[in-house]
C-alpha cells in the first residue's frame, strides 16, 4: 500500500486544545481502579548544549538509577498544545499506576521550548528510549539527537513518511481507516466510488489510499471533487459531484462536522441516497447519529469498547476528560513494559521486540509495528444506523504469529 506524506497537524493540535475537549479515550487491558493521582515528573529544558554528536551528561542530570528503565516523554507542556501534552503525560503516569510498574523511570520533557533542546537533554539525562514527539514535523530533531546515541523514538505523529528504522510512528494513521472501510464497503455491495476531497496534503493522501484500496478490493474510482476547507465550499463540491452521477459511493475525507454538510447535499434526494465513507476523524462525534442524510454511513477506527471504564478513571484521578490522543501515551508505555521483561537496567532498548508479529494489546486493542516502523492497528467498522453510531465488523482482537 501506498504511504502518503502527512501534512503538519501542529495547526490542528492547537485548535483542538483551544476549542475541544477530547474526545473518548479507549481503556487499556490494566486494571484501572487505582485512586492514586499524579502526574509525572517533569524537567526543566536546560540551555541546549554545544551541538555534539553524543551530547555529555548535563548538570542536571538524573541520579543513576541501578533498578529502572529510564524512559524520557517529549511533549509540549506549555502554549497552545499544552493541553494535549499534558493529557499524554497524565496518561503515561495511568498505565504507570494500573499496572503498578515500578521498573520504569517516565520524566517528561517540555517541547514548547525546543524540541531539539528536549531531546539533547533527555539523551544527556541517560533515557534509554524517547516516546514523542507530539507532531511529525518535530520528529527529526528529535531523530537527529537520539540516533547517534542509539536510543529509539516511538513517536507520537501519524504521518507514516517519518518512520524509520529508529523511528517508529504509533498514532492513528487515516490511510488504515479508509482502507478498512473501503473493504467492507465492497462487501456490502460499493462498486463505484466517488471521492470529495480538501485541497491540500491530506486531501492527495485520501485519494492515493482510495485508490490503492480499489486495486486491492476491486470497485472502480469515477470522480474525485476539490475543494478548499470551509462549509460552503464543500456543499458546492458535493453538489458538482451530485450532477454528475454515475458512482453509489462517496467518501468524504474531512472531519465529522465537514462530513454532515457535504452529505445534506449529497443526500438531498430521498429517492436516489448514496451511501457515505468517513475518515478516522469521525470517531466519537456525537453529530453523525443526529443526522439523517448521513443514515446508513461508514467509517473504521480503533475500538472504543473499553471507553467509559478509562474516562471515568482519568476523570478521577485529574478532574477532566482526556484529549482522544493520550491512548497513544497510555499505550506506549504498555508496549515498554512488555519489552521491559528481558530487558536488562543500563542496556540499550531491545528494539527488535517491537517488531513482534503477533503484536501487542494497548489501548485501543490490537497493533503491531511492520519493519519500516509503521503501527498496524486492528480497526472496526462502525455504522449510522437508526439515531446510533455502532459497530457492525468488530476489529479482530490480535494478529496472530
Amino acid at each position: 500500500m501506498k504511504l502518503w506524506r502527512r501534512p503538519n497537524w501542529a495547526g490542528s493540535f492547537a485548535s483542538a486544545a483551544r476549542g475541544w475537549r477530547a474526545r473518548n479515550l479507549a481503556v487499556a487491558g490494566a486494571a484501572l481502579l487505582a485512586s492514586a493521582c499524579a502526574v509525572v515528573p517533569k524537567t526543566d529544558v536546560a540551555t541546549a548544549p554545544p551541538p555534539a554528536p553524543t551530547p555529555e551528561p548535563s548538570a542536571t542530570a538524573l541520579p543513576t538509577d541501578t533498578g529502572r528503565h529510564r524512559i524520557a516523554l517529549l511533549v509540549p507542556l506549555t502554549g497552545d498544545t499544552a493541553p494535549v501534552g499534558q493529557a499524554i503525560a497524565n496518561a503515561t503516569t495511568m498505565a504507570l499506576l494500573d499496572t503498578g510498574a515500578d521498573n520504569l523511570r517516565i520524566t517528561t520533557y517540555d517541547t514548547s521550548e525546543g524540541v531539539t533542546t528536549a531531546a539533547r537533554k533527555a539523551i544527556a539525562d541517560g533515557n534509554k528510549l524517547i516516546l514523542g514527539p507530539l507532531t511529525a514535523d518535530a520528529v527529526p530533531q528529535v531523530q537527529a539527537a537520539a540516533r547517534p546515541a542509539g536510543v529509539p523514538v516511538i513517536a507520537f505523529a501519524n504521518d507514516a513518511s517519518v518512520a524509520a528504522a529508529d523511528v517508529f510512528v504509533i498514532g492513528h494513521l487515516p490511510e488504515q481507516s479508509i482502507r478498512r472501510s473501503v473493504q467492507f464497503a465492497r462487501s456490502r455491495g460499493a462498486a463505484r466510488f466517488a471521492v470529495l476531497a480538501p485541497e491540500g496534503d491530506y486531501g492527495t493522501r485520501a485519494v492515493f489510499s482510495l485508490e490503492n484500496a480499489l486495486r486491492d478490493y476491486g470497485g472502480s474510482l469515477v470522480r474525485k471533487e476539490g475543494y478548499a476547507r470551509g462549509n460552503t465550499s464543500i456543499v458546492s463540491a458535493a453538489a458538482r459531484l451530485r450532477a454528475a452521477g454515475g458512482y453509489d459511493t462517496v467518501l468524504i475525507a474531512d472531519s465529522a462536522r465537514l462530513g454532515v454538510d457535504a452529505a445534506g447535499e449529497l443526500n438531498k434526494s430521498a429517492r436516489n441516497r448514496t451511501r457515505i465513507l468517513g475518515t478516522e476523524l469521525w470517531s466519537g462525534e456525537a453529530v453523525l447519529a443526529r443526522t439523517p442524510s448521513l443514515e446508513g454511513a461508514l467509517f473504521s477506527a480503533v475500538s472504543d469498547q473499553r471507553f467509559r471504564r478509562f474516562a471515568d478513571s482519568y476523570a478521577q484521578r485529574f478532574g477532566g476528560q482526556p484529549f482522544r490522543v493520550a491512548t497513544l501515551g497510555y499505550d506506549a508505555v504498555l508496549l515498554t513494559l512488555r519489552v521491559a521483561r528481558d530487558w536488562k537496567v543500563g542496556t540499550p532498548f531491545p528494539r527488535e521486540q517491537l517488531y513482534d508479529k503477533g503484536g501487542f494489546l494497548g489501548v485501543d486493542g490490537a497493533f503491531r509495528f511492520a519493519r519500516n516502523g509503521v503501527v498496524e492497528r486492528a480497526l472496526e467498522v462502525r455504522e449510522v444506523k437508526g439515531g446510533e453510531v455502532a459497530a457492525v465488523d468488530p476489529a479482530p482482537t490480535g494478529f496472530g504469529k
